[in-house]
């Protein structure tokens, strides 16, 4: 493995299938947020899936196992590097392909309504909130620097078939831009799940799937995800996720 590390970076294990994955100081580390959103979505062994801004390919690398093939597209090429070393340290380039790019111009790099499942853990803050991080690659999965909620929401309408399905985390302040984005661009929420931080803690993330050309109505609101136990530590649930002990389970 020691061939495939460069400066400053690590090997660390993702409990998952025997993976591990790269990752480098420099560039913006996989979150919890992103082992969550791979958990959420009801897999099927015969989908065509994108993870629409993948990073270092965390999400493809949690999922492969449940999915025909996955396309990772990533606009940063450092992050894109990591992600094409990571699906072949893992034995995964014939699942996992792997496109450099900006799902922004999708008319150019894909087919219309080519795929079945869009996952997307997007920039969640507007530029004009908050300091970005000085590290570029932190600060844009983190900003929308190079793409906004209405970004990855039309590319999401755009890749997938009709009756297609997007899952995508977010901030749950956003939830009315993000149902109204949904809405213009022909997609309803059928299943919904908040994040909270503790018990009685307001909500900071939300899951969501939506379903192309479904109609309004019938949304599933699932239990609250609880992060940490009153003292800090992680919840049962959360420590069943990491552990790949709960898998589609949400």
């Amino acid at each position: 493995m020691r061939n495939f590390l460069r400066e400053g970076e690590r090997i660390d294990d993702l409990m998952r299938s025997g993976r591990v994955i790269i990752q480098s100081e420099q560039e913006f580390c996989f979150s919890m947020d992103a082992v969550l959103i791979a958990h959420f979505p009801k897999l099927k062994k015969n989908a065509r899936v994108i993870d629409l801004g993948t990073g270092t390919g965390v999400i493809p690398l949690l999922i492969a196992d449940e999915v025909k093939e996955i396309c990772a597209i990533e606009l940063n090429s450092r992050a894109a590097d990591l992600a094409r070393r990571n699906i072949e340290l893992n034995g995964l380039s014939e699942k996992i392909f792997v496109v450099e790019g900006d799902y922004r111009r999708h008319r150019e790099l894909f087919k219309a309504e080519s795929f079945d499942l869009a996952i997307a853990n997007p920039p969640y803050t507007p530029i004009k909130s908050g300091e970005a991080n000085k590290i570029s690659g932190i600060a844009r999965a983190r900003h929308e620097f190079t793409a906004t909620l209405e970004d990855v929401v039309t590319a999401a309408r755009y890749v997938l078939k009709f009756h297609g399905i997007f899952c995508m985390i977010h901030l749950a302040a956003r939830l009315c831009e993000i149902v109204d984005a949904l809405h213009r661009h022909q997609m309803e929420m059928k299943r919904l799940r908040i994040i909270q931080p503790k018990i009685g803690r307001d909500a900071n993330l939300i899951m969501l799937e939506a379903v192309v050309g479904a109609n309004a109505g019938n949304l599933k609101i699932l239990p609250p995800l609880i992060v940490h136990n009153d003292d800090g530590s992680y919840t049962d649930e959360i420590f069943s996720i990491y552990n790949g002990k709960s898998w589609n389970h949400f």
